[in-house]
């Protein structure tokens, strides 16, 4: 909940991200949130207070899987609004005349996610990436390199490249959205 409160401040991207293991950790511990008390929050040196602020967000957490029926796979609803949210602003961002930076960099990207949906698509007969946003794509090679990360398995030159100039563009989105926050940008 602390991190998760820095990020939503300063990073959507890493926000989602960091949101995404929530989820999954959530789903190791069975979306109990007694279990996620007594075993996961209990690990860490926190005053009274915070702890019970980080009890009731992780039970609150642990209630809205049960009811959107997240508890074995799938993203809450907080989290594909974040992405609806970057995936609009990125649209806007790429049709607008005045940020040919960030075009370029989201076109730098734009192999790796075509690559990847390519590999999604033979390994899934049903075609279901193709109906993901593309920032959904960017955003799954990411976590996937995290995941890698934390097994302490081998990531490729290749990926790593990839995930590196995905980065780039999702930081300079996450930038971009605390922009338009700010000050709404004038895309025209």
């Amino acid at each position: 909940m602390i991190i998760a409160d820095k990020l939503k401040q300063s990073n959507r991207a890493e926000y989602l991200l960091y949101m995404w293991q929530v989820e999954d950790l959530i789903r190791a511990y069975g979306c109990d949130a007694e279990r996620i008390s007594t075993e996961y929050i209990s690990r860490f040196n926190l005053s009274e207070e915070k702890r019970k602020q980080t009890e009731q967000w992780y039970a609150d957490l642990c209630e809205m899987m049960r009811s959107e029926g997240k508890m074995q796979h799938g993203h809450l609803q907080i989290c594909q609004n974040i992405l609806a949210g970057l995936t609009e602003l990125n649209q806007k961002l790429l049709h607008s005349p005045k940020f040919p930076y960030y075009r370029e960099m989201y076109y730098k990207v734009l192999p790796y996610i075509v690559e990847l949906r390519s590999k999604n698509k033979q390994a899934h007969a049903d075609g279901s990436s193709e109906d993901e946003p593309e920032l959904q794509t960017c955003f799954d090679i990411l976590y996937g390199v995290m995941m890698l990360r934390l097994q302490k398995k081998t990531v490729s030159e290749g990926t790593e490249k990839a995930a590196k100039d995905i980065s780039t563009l999702l930081g300079q989105l996450s930038d971009y959205y605390f922009k338009d926050k700010e000050e709404p940008i004038d895309f025209d």
